[in-house]
């Protein structure tokens, strides 16, 4: 008996005393993560709010299998943000298709959900009509044509089915009781929507594909809708695909339980909580970039020395020498030398205490 099987679906129960608690502590990490994010300037809350989207977009994908280009999930946010970044490169429809989604659930968390709007939604993720090498029904509900909506795993021969979700013919009326929900409910707390909604529409299972990353557009566009503001400043996703062990069991505890949904909001309340204190720690990363380029708008570089600098103030690990520097400008070390000298000299390098043959370079960052 699955969740929706029960007498009162989806009528759903929760015990509060142990997740008020961890409601507040989240809501106090939101309010101070904001308050902080609204002290700095514009272009710096933009350059956050740009790198949370390209997370959230790359990690709800990554969830379901699919690696995304970073360049273009990043050009394709900001073009439609209207940011003038360096670099951008061109974006591939389905790119485009899963950062429109999460542009519109975002940026329009005020908006009304429909049935209409998640019907484009879906038509955004597959504009072909297919997904991977096969065809799927893009922009409207699946219709169980191949046999019931499962959700398996293992080898041909062994798989295991986690979860069987409704049949196709109660979609229209389960839809109907969720978005009259999702619209009408003022007395629960946005967070808690967030959690309940992300459950609730993947139970449904509406969709032949992509369930998984509407449920967590739904939940990103009620958590926006509780900071009261469209400025992302971390990634749900992020949290879930770091869990996305624990993510999977609760879910088909939860599915294959009660409609007592306690254990699965704390999980979600707890997963909320570890993105927001991840978020903190890379935001810092962001606003020290922010301030480099700041110190450094007046200071000449060439685009080898631009493009390796980014990638330096992103995500390097390690020393950092010559022969890595060559390597990631594709030139010679001879090359390699000229530009780390220069560096040097303009106050963006500085030699560590590690000499010899083999010196190594650290950047100074100004906090």
């Amino acid at each position: 008996m699955y969740i929706y099987n029960q007498l009162n679906w989806p009528t759903f129960q929760w015990n509060s005393e142990p997740l008020l608690p961890l409601l507040a502590i989240v809501r106090n990490k939101q309010g101070q993560l904001i308050g902080k994010m609204s002290t700095l300037g514009f272009d710096i809350r933009n350059e956050a709010n740009l790198e949370i989207l390209t997370q959230e977009v790359l990690k709800t994908s990554e969830i379901e299998g699919e690696i995304l280009n970073k360049d273009q999930v990043r050009s394709s946010i900001a073009r439609r943000l209207g940011l003038e970044i360096p670099g951008l490169v061109y974006s591939e429809r389905h790119v485009d298709g899963i950062v429109d989604v999460m542009i519109d659930a975002t940026k329009n968390f005020d908006q009304e959900l429909s049935k209409e709007r998640l019907l484009s939604w879906h038509a955004a993720l597959f504009p072909t009509g297919q997904s991977g090498l096969y065809k799927i029904i893009s922009g409207n509900w699946r219709d169980d044509s191949t046999g019931p909506m499962q959700v398996v795993s293992g080898a041909l021969g062994k798989e295991k089915v986690h979860f069987q979700a409704p049949p196709a013919h109660s979609i229209d009326q389960e839809m109907k009781l969720f978005i009259d929900w999702f619209n009408l409910e003022k007395q629960t707390d946005p967070v808690l929507m967030s959690a309940i909604a992300h459950l609730w529409f993947v139970t449904i299972h509406p969709f032949e594909d992509g369930n998984g990353r509407l449920s967590r557009a739904l939940s990103d566009l009620l958590l926006a809708r509780s900071d009261g503001q469209s400025f992302r400043f971390y990634s749900m996703s992020s949290q879930i695909r770091k869990e996305h062990n624990s993510y999977y069991a609760i879910l088909e505890n939860t599915q294959k339980s009660s409609l007592d949904i306690t254990p699965w909001i704390e999980w979600f309340l707890n997963c909320l909580l570890n993105s927001i204190e991840h978020s903190e720690k890379l935001l810092e990363k962001i606003i020290s970039k922010q301030l480099f380029w700041i110190k450094h708008t007046g200071t000449i570089f060439n685009d080898r020395q631009r493009k390796i600098l980014e990638k330096l103030l992103d995500d390097f690990d390690g020393a950092l020498n010559t022969s890595k520097w060559a390597k990631m400008g594709k030139c010679s070390p001879d090359t390699a030398l000229r530009d780390i000298q220069d560096l040097i000299e303009k106050g963006v390098l500085r030699k560590t205490e590690h000499g010899g043959r083999n010196a190594r370079y650290e950047m100074t960052i100004p906090i």
